[in-house]
């Protein structure tokens, strides 16, 4: 089984692909995470991603394309792809690395969430600031339990300085205009699933949903 989720910043594409990951048993991959740890490791690839987000360029395909093709290698039953394809270009690329490893796309998600919904998920958001925990919580939708204090482990909650209103309302103006020419093209080989959330929706009802919309 092989899905693609597509979503804007704050959408929860992350939390769904990692919970799909877990309900059939498949490979999360997270492309920013994978080329988050080759840096940490300081592999060939991670200096070289390294340099490249210095200098203000992006990562090329063929890099990206080879972190994902090892991991396919490594596991066969299957992965959700969060975060990649991002252009209609690595899209096409995807589709030629699943066809060489003999296996083919099941479906692409789209959680179709409203830019209003997103803008207060994030301009609301609270992360941990104890990087071993990490946990995330928002003022409006999911608070903390004792206002600034994290639950899980008691440190101070703090707030990213880019988790405003004009800022995040700029990365969804990109990525509507990235996910347009994904969208059509996924709807178009019929792989095109889009479900809708809103503000009230959980992460178990998302996961029903994209159960239902696929027949699983």
């Amino acid at each position: 089984m092989y899905i693609v989720m597509l979503g804007g910043p704050g959408s929860g594409k992350g939390t769904t692909s990692d919970e799909l990951a877990k309900k059939y048993n498949i490979e999360h991959i997270a492309t920013g995470d994978m080329l988050r740890e080759e840096i940490q490791k300081e592999s060939t690839i991670g200096i070289n991603v390294k340099n490249l987000i210095s200098e203000g360029k992006l990562v090329p395909d063929e890099i990206v394309t080879e972190l994902i093709k090892e991991r396919l290698e490594k596991s066969n039953n299957g992965a959700v792809f969060d975060g990649y394809p991002r252009t209609i270009e690595q899209a096409k690329i995807l589709t030629k690395l699943l066809n060489e490893l003999g296996v083919k796309l099941d479906a692409a998600i789209e959680l179709d969430v409203p830019d209003e919904v997103i803008i207060q998920r994030i301009i609301n958001r609270e992360i941990c600031s104890n990087k071993n925990c990490g946990a995330i919580y928002n003022k409006k939708f999911k608070p903390a339990k004792q206002e600034g204090i994290c639950d899980k482990c008691g440190a101070k909650l703090i707030k990213r300085d880019d988790d405003n209103r004009e800022t995040v309302q700029k990365r969804l103006d990109i990525y509507h205009k990235e996910s347009e020419e994904i969208i059509r093209y996924y709807k178009q080989n019929e792989l095109l699933h889009t479900i809708h959330p809103n503000e009230n929706t959980q992460p178990k009802e998302v996961l029903d949903e994209i159960a239902r919309s696929l027949k699983w």
